[in-house]
């Protein structure tokens, strides 16, 4: 029998206070979101491991580091709407409510999404709308967002989406780089994101979010 809650405490001690992230409302909510209850029966086993964890489909559930450290540079706060780009099984989304006002989480593939809802629902979270949509379109109808936020790599992001933060918005990504990814986070200042890195990390490229492969004989 696996004891969670003491793998919740050891990854908390392990892998997110070694990396500086010390903020309350970051390891209040690693501490209390149950991470086995966001990925599927199978990799339960490995839900607190230091690493991706795999979902299906190309996709996944960034590692708790990489994920702890991308809040920390957010620095999201509790009066603000977050859209989580990306939000596989739900996991990122549940953490982020507990450090905001409300979460609009994206979610394209038409099963994760509903077992996201599911889980979301069944762990009593209630300030996450799960919409099921194109990654890359983002949730325009329900912007402006204090912070966008995306759970996997992109090599460009559409301008479309861009759109949909709020000026003094920040949002926080991993630029993909050949074998080592770079996490940037963006701030809109009149209209333009100026961007800054923060640390390395990898995932893999989030759909629709790929460089156009211009047209050659």
């Amino acid at each position: 029998m696996i004891d969670f809650t003491a793998n919740r405490t050891m990854m908390v001690d392990t892998q997110i206070r070694p990396s500086d992230v010390t903020k309350f409302p970051i390891i209040d909510a690693m501490l209390t979101i149950k991470r086995e209850a966001f990925v599927p029966e199978t990799k339960r086993g490995v839900a607190y491991a230091e690493e991706n964890v795999d979902l299906g489909g190309g996709r996944i559930m960034l590692e708790p580091r990489t994920l702890a450290k991308m809040l920390d540079a957010l620095n999201i706060t509790q009066d603000e709407l977050v859209l989580d780009i990306g939000c596989g099984l739900g996991y990122s989304s549940a953490v982020i409510a507990r450090m905001c006002d409300a979460v609009i989480a994206v979610e394209e593939d038409h099963d994760m999404a509903v077992k996201a809802e599911t889980a979301l629902t069944e762990q009593g979270i209630d300030n996450v709308a799960v919409i099921e949509g194109v990654l890359s379109e983002g949730a325009a109808k329900h912007g402006p967002y204090d912070v966008i936020i995306l759970q996997g790599s992109v090599e460009q992001i559409p301008q479309n989406l861009l759109d949909q933060l709020k000026d003094s918005g920040r949002i926080g990504t991993i630029f993909a780089n050949g074998a080592l990814g770079t996490v940037r986070i963006g701030y809109k200042i009149d209209g333009q994101i100026s961007w800054r890195m923060a640390f390395n990390a990898n995932a893999p490229l989030l759909p629709g979010f790929g460089k156009d492969k211009g047209f050659s004989l």
